[in-house]
């Protein structure tokens, strides 16, 4: 298993596919989450006050990103990491000359699991840099999150990023390639989930649904950590106004969420032809 795990990791660094959604998430997050705040704050053009842009909110500050923009190019690096098996034809010649197909499933999985991790540790790499430099450039103390804070914003923004890409690897398994599956990925996390949570103030009993979607508990994990729900809610695509849910239970419904995507994946690979 771990000579698979780790085939699947050369696999997954080796494509360029791979390497360009991790550059475009670095530059999402380092745009909007400093770059344009920045220029907004020295034009005077936001209310927006310069102490979210220090070191001390580093948490806060980038776990409003994870959500939707860092989980819709998970979702994509999900579909890619099996669907683009079925367009090369690799998939059926691995299940005619290798292990049982659950044994390779749980590769690619943990082997998608831990290519996840750059995707958090990148962004909160460069959010430490990107503060560090406006709190020297602007005078201010650098202060920094505790330990604890940290490691529980890497883990959230790892269990959203997840939650993602086990839709698009459910997704891809499904439609047995990657256009299609990044297709409707996309559409669900636009319309689907992005127009029911708009309308979920406006329609009775609503509320009750998209609390069980990726999204609405994504950003209330991220509103645990320090995202107030006005950073939020006029957010482009991304936008989020509620319903929030507590920590504990948005932990647990992103990973069910994940856990089941994996399962339904895993019975289909398992009992249908490749082709």
């Amino acid at each position: 298993m771990t000579r698979s795990v780790l085939a699947e990791l050369l696999v997954l660094r080796k494509r360029l596919s791979t390497w360009i959604l991790l550059g475009i998430w670095w530059l999402l997050a380092l745009m909007f989450a400093y770059l344009v705040p920045y220029v907004q704050y020295l034009n005077g053009s936001t209310r927006r006050p310069l102490d979210d842009l220090l070191p001390q909110h580093l948490v806060g500050t980038l776990m409003a990103g994870f959500p939707f923009f860092g989980g819709v190019l998970a979702l994509q690096l999900g579909v890619l990491a099996f669907g683009s098996e079925y367009g090369w034809g690799t998939l059926k010649v691995l299940f005619t000359q290798g292990p049982g197909r659950l044994r390779i499933f749980a590769a690619k999985l943990i082997a998608l699991a831990v290519a996840i991790v750059p995707f958090v540790l990148v962004v909160f790499v460069t959010g430490a840099l990107a503060s560090s430099a406006i709190a020297l450039r602007e005078g201010a103390d650098v202060s920094w999150p505790s330990v604890s804070l940290l490691v529980r914003g890497i883990g959230a923004g790892w269990l959203i990023l997840a939650a993602w890409a086990a839709l698009g690897v459910m997704l891809a398994v499904i439609s047995r390639g990657t256009s299609l599956a990044i297709g409707i990925g996309i559409l669900y996390a636009f319309v689907i989930e992005g127009l029911l949570s708009a309308l979920a103030s406006e329609v009775s009993g609503l509320d009750r649904l998209v609390q069980f979607f990726v999204r609405a508990n994504g950003y209330s994990l991220a509103a645990v950590l320090g995202v107030a729900p006005g950073d939020v809610s006029d957010n482009g695509p991304g936008s989020f106004s509620g319903p929030f849910v507590g920590g504990a239970q948005a932990a647990l419904v992103l990973g069910a969420f994940t856990a089941v995507a994996m399962v339904v994946a895993g019975r289909l690979l398992r009992r249908r032809d490749v082709t």
